[in-house]
């Protein structure tokens, strides 16, 4: 999968695609290509570059021996982004005890967190995207028992896990750019991260990890630390900030922006 921007960009990874596999000795057979717009609704489906257009458009892909089903018809994504691929090994390396992924999308991380033995929530506002992240949790064999699919608006959920005391020892915040709730609520990442880092807050055990992720261009790990502390000091809560080494295939600058944090 390619994804860019311009016309001028495509030609340029498909060249470094092409000069790559020539030197890996390692040739696709099939290459994909996405538009990123600027706006949500000029999104379109991935469109098939190379390779044989009678192959099912559905596979499965095996990431350190995790199974996770790809679908380049469903959509804009196909359910696997590879820019949180380290960061999916930091949730399974830190085994925890109970996992709230927000934003969840087709439940990568869950089901990352379930093969470390984990109990599990996870949110989406769509129904499809999460029983498309409970097919991820049958193709690693894993029962559905001590796992929560809950399609809903995040924002709405969080209040409503804390007046119930669910408390987690793990986090993820990986929500879009921009969206609208069910409500019709309007969510930019950039205005209302920090209010979703509050709420996340308040689920917090002591030692709980929370991953902050974002695509949005405006904020980088910098700025997501400083967003972190304001928020943390406002509710006199103590927090490190473990660094982890990066992705070699995608270097600082590229793909999406993360911050671990840990809370005391």
């Amino acid at each position: 999968m390619i994804s860019h921007k311009n016309d001028a960009a495509l030609e340029t990874l498909l060249a470094g695609l092409e000069k790559w596999s020539a030197t890996a000795g390692w040739i696709p057979a099939r290459i994909f290509t996405r538009f990123l717009p600027l706006k949500n609704d000029e999104r379109i489906s991935p469109i098939l570059h190379s390779g044989d257009a009678t192959l099912p458009l559905t596979t499965v892909v095996t990431e350190e021996g995790i199974r996770y089903a790809l679908d380049f018809a469903a959509g804009y994504s196909h359910g696997l982004f590879l820019d949180q691929r380290m960061n999916r090994a930091k949730v399974r390396a830190l085994r925890p005890k109970r996992m709230l992924n927000t934003f969840a999308y087709t439940c990568s991380f869950s089901v990352a967190a379930a093969m470390a033995g984990a109990e599990t929530v996870s949110v989406d506002l769509s129904k499809k995207s999460l029983d498309r992240g409970k097919q991820n949790f049958a193709l690693n064999g894993i029962a559905e028992k001590g796992h929560r699919f809950i399609a809903g608006d995040t924002l709405d959920l969080l209040p409503n896990l804390d007046s119930h005391g669910e408390r987690f020892d793990l986090i993820i915040l990986d929500p879009p750019t921009f969206s609208r709730g069910s409500n019709g609520r309007r969510w930019q990442v950039e205005e209302h991260f920090v209010d979703l880092l509050g709420a996340a807050l308040e689920l917090a055990m002591p030692k709980c990890s929370i991953l902050l992720s974002t695509n949005c261009t405006k904020l980088n790990p910098a700025a997501l630390e400083q967003m972190s502390r304001m928020c943390t000091k406002g509710r006199r809560r103590t927090v490190d900030y473990p660094r982890f080494a990066t992705s070699v295939d995608f270097p600082t600058g590229t793909g999406s922006s993360t911050l671990w944090m840990m809370v005391r």
